[in-house]
């Protein structure tokens, strides 16, 4: 089955009870128990260990991310620190240097007291990546594309590292996004999403979400540890990102267009530094990006000639694009990324992120050209 059909199929069995096509959001905060032995009567006990909706959530999450399971969480960085937490005190994580901000603080603040010793390696020269392994090296964390700068990683030549060491691969694909790339087939062992991005794909929900290569002990263990500390995806939410999902495949194809015509106005526009966007054959990592994904994302970056005044006087004159963090959703955004990061931010100060919507091409374009003058 091809992907366009799995997204809208999984997790959407009709209704046995009414014959609805729509899933039913199942609000119940607990369940019914026999009266004999007190065992849950429907299989569901409380909302915290598990509900219809995430379930159906889960199901879908597993197939378009050609995985064995999947669990379900109330935000990316709970399923991050979930995943994170799950390694034992001692451990070694190599950490992509080029990835979500929120990543790296809660690996600077957070690991240390948890025991688990991290450095920070720039994953594009996969022999660097090899050189860090220690030991200790329990799993490899890569971005592809990266957040901000859209680096491109080879996730097959990273798998075949990180199982050399006996430790696992973990890919961040928010940007790509299942519709474009599925590192589970090239090799990694976790993959994880920021579902409030594009599998929501409407700005209108907060998710995360964690996709295995196959049950084993690691997936037992975070599937308790979500239960215990509690970051699971409400009812409500979880049918949301549900909803986004069946969508996914025909948006992607517009948010790609949209991001190709954007990228390649901006790369011939005199106030332009650099453009990162792996679409592009100047962009270092193109030709990987072509090999493992079927399109580039709609995702791109670019450095405003001057630095932070400039840029951010780009910004103020966009009128399609609205400045704002996040992406994925049907509008475009554009961003001062180094301003949302905050302090300790490594973002040069003269680049602007942009989320390409899914408005016409043609007058987003004219739209930051404008605002380029």
């Amino acid at each position: 089955m091809r992907f366009e059909t799995k997204a809208i199929h999984s997790g959407a069995d009709t209704d046995a009870e009414t014959g609805a096509i729509a899933p039913p959001i199942h609000l119940s905060t607990t369940f019914e128990r026999r009266a004999e032995d007190g065992t849950p009567a429907h299989g569901f006990s409380y909302i915290r260990d598990g509900n219809p909706t995430q379930v159906r959530l889960e199901e879908a999450l597993a197939a378009i991310d050609s995985a064995s399971h999947a669990l379900a969480f109330a935000s990316g960085m709970a399923a991050v620190t979930c995943l994170l937490q799950s390694l034992p005190a001692g451990s070694h994580l190599i950490l992509a240097d080029d990835c979500y901000y929120g990543v790296r603080a809660l690996a600077g603040e957070y690991l240390p007291r948890w025991g688990v010793a991290c450095d920070l390696i720039s994953m594009d020269d996969p022999e660097a990546v090899r050189a860090a392994v220690r030991p200790a090296t329990r799993a490899i964390w890569c971005e592809t594309p990266s957040n901000p700068l859209m680096n491109i990683v080879d996730v097959a030549a990273l798998a075949k590292i990180a199982h050399d060491a006996g430790a696992i691969l973990i890919a961040d694909v928010t940007f790509a996004t299942p519709a474009l790339q599925r590192p589970i087939e090239q090799g990694a062992d976790v993959v994880m999403h920021s579902t409030t991005k594009y599998l929501g794909g409407h700005s209108d929900v907060q998710g995360g979400s964690l996709a295995f290569a196959r049950r084993n002990a690691l997936l037992d263990t975070i599937e308790h540890s979500r239960k215990i500390t509690g970051g699971v995806a409400s009812p409500f939410n979880s049918w949301l990102i549900l909803r986004g999902i069946r969508s996914l495949a025909a948006r992607m194809r517009v948010h790609c267009e949209n991001a190709m015509a954007l990228a390649r106005a901006l790369e011939a526009h005199p106030r332009v530094e650099a453009v990162h966007y792996p679409g592009l054959e100047a962009h270092p990592g193109h030709a990987i990006a072509a090999r493992q994904m079927s399109a580039f994302g709609g995702m791109l970056s670019f450095n405003v000639r001057g630095g932070r005044a400039e840029a951010l006087a780009v910004t103020a004159k966009t009128k399609i694009f609205t400045r704002a963090t996040s992406l994925g959703g049907v509008e475009s955004l554009i961003e001062h990324r180094h301003s949302s990061e905050g302090p300790g931010s490594s973002t040069a100060e003269n680049l602007l992120r942009v989320s390409a919507g899914l408005e016409h091409s043609g007058d987003l374009v004219e739209d930051l050209m404008a605002a380029l003058g």
